[in-house]
């Protein structure tokens, strides 16, 4: 199965594939689509079209999609939901399956740990995928939620979580 990680943002979006072949996790291709500075629709038709050409490529048949964090920010929330936006809605004009999971979630499922920091989920995604080196920030970010989408966004692929409940970024 071929999977499609997305990591929304209005400036860098990021994209990473990845294929499972059973329980085994084979790196197929990531990367970034940059906005340029300038009006806020001209941006989003950006990672509209930016989803596009991702899906031509390389014809994932799920994808996976971070979902917005409430920041400290307003704005700043508003502006990322509707990079999102742009993303899920590019996916779903493709006919795309699209299943979404929090950043809590991706880096359980990718570290063992909900809170762990950007350098930890890029050297696991390093690790996971047998990576030359690591990924950019972006990047890796969304081969992790391909990568939790793979273990069944339960963290690690195994962990039954019924009944039990996350304390400081771990089940308890």
């Amino acid at each position: 199965m071929r999977l499609l990680g997305i990591d929304p943002g209005l400036r860098i979006t990021g994209y990473g594939v990845i294929e499972k072949h059973g329980s085994k996790l084979v790196y197929v291709g990531s990367g970034v689509i940059r906005t340029k500075d300038g009006e806020l629709p001209e941006r989003i038709a950006t990672i509209f079209a930016g989803i596009g050409e991702v899906l031509a490529a390389f014809s994932p048949e799920a994808a996976a999609v971070e979902k917005v964090f409430v920041n400290v920010n307003p704005q700043s929330t508003l502006l990322l939901g509707q990079a999102r936006g742009a993303a899920i809605a590019a996916l779903t004009h493709a006919g795309q399956p699209v299943f979404e999971y929090t950043a809590l979630q991706v880096k359980q499922a990718v570290v063992g740990n909900g809170h762990a920091d950007k350098q930890q989920v890029m050297h696991m995604v390093k690790r996971l995928l047998s990576l030359p080196g690591e990924p950019s920030a972006d990047a890796a970010d969304a081969l992790a939620c391909a990568i939790c989408h793979a273990h069944g966004g339960m963290g690690l692929g195994a962990l039954v979580t019924a009944g039990r409940r996350v304390r400081a970024g771990r089940l308890s």
